[in-house]
């Protein structure tokens, strides 16, 4: 999992998985803990989403909100769609609109 701090923006590529998710969480949490600005994940280069990746992302998104701040995915794919679907935890993410092309 290659991890690009740009912003408020963290950008993801590769697998987002059981192996990955303390790496996530810690790039989150150090974002959401030291800068005071909402959160956008960039999952555009991310191919596939498991359970306990998606689960992450769901906590963080409530934990933010606690702080008075958002998180929201941006560029989700149709398997992290569905994997955010199956789970239900799709009423808890916020993910941003694709802009759908003329």
């Amino acid at each position: 999992m290659d991890i690009v701090h740009d912003g408020q923006t963290l950008v993801l590529h590769g697998d987002f998985d059981v192996r990955s998710t303390m790496e996530v969480r810690t790039a989150i949490w150090e974002h959401l803990s030291g800068v005071d600005q909402d959160l956008v994940v960039d999952l555009t280069g991310v191919e596939t989403l498991d359970l306990t990746a998606a689960r992450v992302l769901a906590y963080a998104t409530l934990e933010a909100g606690r702080s008075g701040h958002h998180l929201r995915l941006r560029g989700c794919g149709p398997a992290v769609r569905r994997m955010l679907h199956l789970s239900r935890l799709a009423r808890v993410i916020e993910v941003e609109r694709a802009a759908v092309s003329a």
